[in-house]
């Protein structure tokens, strides 16, 4: 999965981007328990999605460019109240892929993350035509504005 995660994302050559790693996933667990989700079949994890709940404000400085990925994961650690879930990342062997499975887990962690805090919106920064669909489609099904960076 981590090497996956380097293809798609290439994380090292990108210092914008936040470079997930296991005390990244403690501090967003801190943040939200449902912040990270996976799917295993029983021979360990086939998918795996991040979602990060944030404000409103900081999603607006985002998506202005005005912060970077990790910026926004760290002043996010400080706030107490959520409106709106940056869909972070999400990534699936490719032999368990259109089984709706990225979908499924993320719409799990939304609502979840709903259950305490006003969530009236999504937000994505996509690098493929995939993961811009998938976000459309978890809109879509969670009735919820969605949000592109450019």
């Amino acid at each position: 999965m981590m090497k996956l995660a380097e293809d798609v994302f290439a994380v090292k050559n990108d210092p914008e981007q936040l470079d997930v790693n296991e005390d990244v996933i403690e501090q967003l667990i801190a943040i939200h328990s449902a912040t990270v989700s996976e799917h295993d079949e029983g021979e360990g994890p086939v998918a795996w999605v991040l979602v990060i709940p944030t404000t409103t404000e900081l999603m607006n400085r985002f998506l202005k460019k005005e912060i970077t990925e990790k910026q926004l994961f760290l002043l996010t650690q400080n706030e107490k109240h959520f409106e709106t879930v940056y869909l972070c990342s999400a990534l699936v062997l490719e032999e368990h892929r259109r089984k709706g499975i990225t979908k499924q887990l993320a719409i799990n962690a939304i609502e979840q993350i709903k259950v305490n805090h006003r969530i009236e919106s999504l937000f994505v920064w996509s690098f493929s035509k995939e993961g811009e669909l998938a976000a459309e489609k978890i809109a879509e099904q969670t009735k919820l504005e969605l949000f592109k960076r450019n």
